[in-house]
């Protein structure tokens, strides 16, 4: 009796271990993979892997074995690579790969390493994309390439792997340094070319619209000087500048108007010009001188008067 106790307790014993090792318990993230004999479960003779749903799951102890795969999408940095694009020039480029599993049976069975193998895959294909892309389409085209990144690395490990790469990303472009240099220079020559474009439009636009405020104000005289005084109040409000008032325009005016004046008076003729009524009276006022008989002699008076008794006369 007391042996038939014992064996009873020893199966109880056993029974509650091969329940302990035959629980299970696959996360929200996880799926699980049940290989029997390791023979993975199948749903039919050659359909998908059968997987278990997260939560309490139970095996078989001693007979099943339970492979848990992550379903989580894992972002996976590419080392940098080395190449040479089509047109010849040095480049070094690294990228970010997004994948996730969405056959955990082929992800387990068809590959040893499913991470490390996508891995390589996206370090050949990287340096593949580079020998042929130009490097003007590895700065500019990152989309493009990125595209083209994308669907040679899923290729190679959706179907066999059941591994599905969903963004590829390139996240630095490393150029040599005389390939900087010479790219900025080339930059710098196109920004100062439309500066200059820029600002020979500008001038062109500005003598335009000069020559029409000129054309309004030259149609009132007075709009010049109020526009010369706005300038001088323009100026005036800076305190570190010496301000140089001009002759008013008024005063200028009235130059030109004497020397108008002055140019028409040579003009005139001399019958125009009228004597003084002065000039006029002193004529009038002057002794009247008596007549002179042309026939008669002349003597020199200062002959006559130092002798009398000659008389020199003298034909007029």
């Amino acid at each position: 009796m007391e042996a038939l106790v014992i064996l009873l307790a020893v199966f109880i014993f056993l029974l509650l271990i091969a329940l302990a090792t035959g629980v299970r318990i696959v996360q929200e993230w996880e799926r699980g993979i049940v290989f029997r004999f390791g023979q993975i479960q199948r749903q039919g003779p050659q359909g998908p892997a059968l997987m278990r749903s997260p939560g309490l799951t139970l095996i078989v102890p001693l007979v099943d074995r339970l492979q848990k795969v992550n379903m989580q999408t894992v972002a996976m940095g590419v080392p940098g690579q080395d190449g040479i694009t089509s047109d010849n020039v040095s480049v070094r480029v690294d990228a970010v790969v997004y994948f996730r599993v969405i056959d955990p049976g082929k992800a387990i069975v068809n590959v040893q390493n499913y991470v490390y193998a996508v891995s390589q895959v996206a370090q050949t294909s990287l340096r593949s994309v580079i020998g042929k892309a130009e490097m003007q389409d590895l700065l500019a085209e990152r989309d493009k390439i990125n595209t083209e990144l994308r669907a040679i690395i899923d290729e190679m490990t959706e179907g066999p792997w059941g591994v599905r790469i969903e963004r590829v990303e390139i996240k630095d472009v490393s150029l040599p340094e005389g390939m900087k240099r010479s790219m900025a220079r080339q930059a710098e020559a196109e920004r100062e070319r439309r500066a200059r474009i820029i600002t020979a439009d500008g001038e062109y636009q500005s003598s335009k619209r000069l020559a029409a405020a000129a054309h309004e104000l030259s149609k009132d005289p007075a709009s010049l000087q109020l526009r010369l005084l706005q300038t001088v109040t323009d100026v005036a409000a800076e305190k570190n500048s010496t301000l140089i008032m001009p002759l008013p325009v008024e005063l200028l005016r009235f130059f030109d108007k004497a020397s108008g004046a002055a140019e028409e008076a040579p003009a005139r003729s001399a019958s125009q010009i009228e004597e003084p009524p002065a000039l006029e009276e002193a004529i009038e006022s002057l002794p009247e001188v008596p007549a002179v008989d042309p026939s008669a002699p002349v003597v020199d008076r200062a002959v006559a008067e130092a002798d009398p008794a000659v008389h020199r006369p003298r034909d007029l």
